[in-house]
């Protein structure tokens, strides 16, 4: 299984990718990883996610692939055999956490509660993503959490932006953030992938 620990500390900020193009997932890709964002995220949101996490993994070996929005038993499935190397869920149930565990592969689950925390902590998961980040309380909430749970490790995802991420990764709870800023619509849409490098880069420079 893959270490969620060495996979968050890799780059400041996991590239959250919705593949509508299967022909642009590997040139993307490509873009996000020449930029120093070593890890990505597929989500399955589309037809073409577990496609793009194959065709990713083959065409970039070195750069961690994931499949994102995974909520069922099948889709931990299908991600593992497409190659994912971990997943991400908006949540959890007792089903995806036993279907990830039965599966050998690293989950790193969505919560936005201590008492979610909590449940997640007795069954072994420290990492977690807090999602959605800016409704659910954001950077404030994030603190309080930190006090009594401070053995947590979170990727915040939603909402998060140029504006509001180094909030986010001062704290220390908080490996990495979840964003999507960097995959500008014009630029992907054009094939313009200088353009998508020269946003990873400044996203990669982001300090923790």
């Amino acid at each position: 299984m893959e270490c969620l620990d060495r996979i968050m500390g890799l780059s400041p900020v996991i590239p959250v990718m919705v593949i509508d193009d299967p022909d642009q997932a590997v040139p993307l890709a490509t873009a996000l990883y020449r930029g120093g964002l070593k890890v990505l995220e597929v989500t399955l949101r589309t037809e073409y996610g577990l496609q793009a996490i194959a065709d990713i993994g083959q065409a970039l070996p070195d750069a961690v692939v994931g499949a994102g929005t995974v909520i069922t038993p099948d889709d931990v499935k299908t991600a593992r055999q497409a190659g994912a190397r971990f997943l991400v869920s908006p949540g959890c149930t007792p089903r995806l956490l036993a279907s990830a565990q039965a599966e050998d592969i690293a989950l790193l689950p969505g919560v936005n509660t201590p008492s979610e925390a909590m449940l997640l902590l007795e069954q072994g998961l420290r990492h977690l993503k807090f999602f959605p980040a800016e409704t659910a309380g954001g950077v404030a909430m994030l603190k309080s959490i930190a006090g009594p749970l401070p053995q947590l490790r979170f990727c915040p995802t939603g909402g998060i932006n140029p504006q509001n991420a180094a909030s986010y990764l001062d704290l220390p709870n908080v490996a990495c953030v979840g964003g999507t800023w960097m995959l500008d619509k014009r630029a992907i849409a054009a094939g313009d992938w200088d353009t998508v490098e020269r946003l990873s880069r400044e996203v990669a420079g982001l300090s923790r």
